[in-house]
């Protein structure tokens, strides 16, 4: 375990599958304490468990919901006292496509609201706790947000984000702030449960959230703004 970072926190949405789950535990495992966020109470629950009531607090929250998401910030201010970085990490896809198909409105904005406004939401609410420690805001972005795809929506919905990074990173500019956009690639979690996942190997969450601690590990006069990570052959 990494001393040098005892005692610093890291909040994390979208953290009971995935590059959430395999962040939350690479943080731990490099000496952070970890606020726990999304909807999967049981899996939360269960994760916090493993990694150790000590370091590890569980929060059961919808980002598409404010009043949550600031129950959230509560929640980890309670437990810790103070959040050195947030990684805005929650998000899916459902696949819908522009023309053709089945009209799916509510699947649509499901998406934006988690995509979108829970992204922005999250760092409204969590970059005012980040001023008074100069800490770290990350945001799950995706290859699809640098290109199309045929998931169309979801890949409008990744477009904004990186706008998001960028807008935050220049609004937090001489604050002590840093900013990271992580892009990855096709990646084998449950993100693909309802969707075609194309045929080439993917990279595993771990790969993910070991760039995360990479950007957060970096000295406090390092910004990596951003991480684009593609398994190697993705043609996309």
């Amino acid at each position: 375990m990494d001393t040098g970072n005892q005692g610093k926190v890291l909040l994390i949405t979208g953290a009971s599958t995935g590059i959430g789950e395999a962040t939350a535990r690479r943080a731990v495992g490099a000496g952070w304490n970890v606020v726990l966020a999304a909807r999967s109470t049981n899996r939360l629950e269960a994760l916090a468990t493993e990694l150790g009531s000590a370091h590890a607090l569980a929060v059961t929250c919808d980002v598409a919901d404010w009043e949550a998401q600031r129950e959230m910030v509560r929640s980890a201010l309670e437990r810790f006292g103070k959040i050195d970085a947030a990684f805005a990490n929650a998000g899916f896809s459902k696949g819908s496509s522009f023309y053709g198909g089945e009209d799916k409105p509510d699947e649509w904005r499901e998406m934006v609201l988690a995509n979108v406004y829970g992204a922005a939401a999250t760092a409204r609410l969590v970059l005012p706790e980040l001023v008074r420690t100069k800490g770290h805001f990350l945001i799950t972005g995706s290859v699809v947000g640098r290109t199309t795809s045929v998931r169309n929506l979801y890949s409008a919905t990744k477009w904004a984000v990186t706008g998001m990074a960028q807008a935050i990173r220049n609004e937090m500019s001489g604050t002590g702030i840093r900013v990271t956009l992580v892009e990855p690639g096709i990646v084998d979690t449950p993100f693909w449960d309802h969707l075609q996942k194309p045929s080439s190997a993917g990279l595993q969450p771990d790969d993910i959230a070991r760039a995360v601690i990479f950007a957060i590990g970096q000295p406090p006069h390092v910004d990596v703004n951003e991480i684009l990570i593609r398994p190697t052959g993705q043609p996309l």
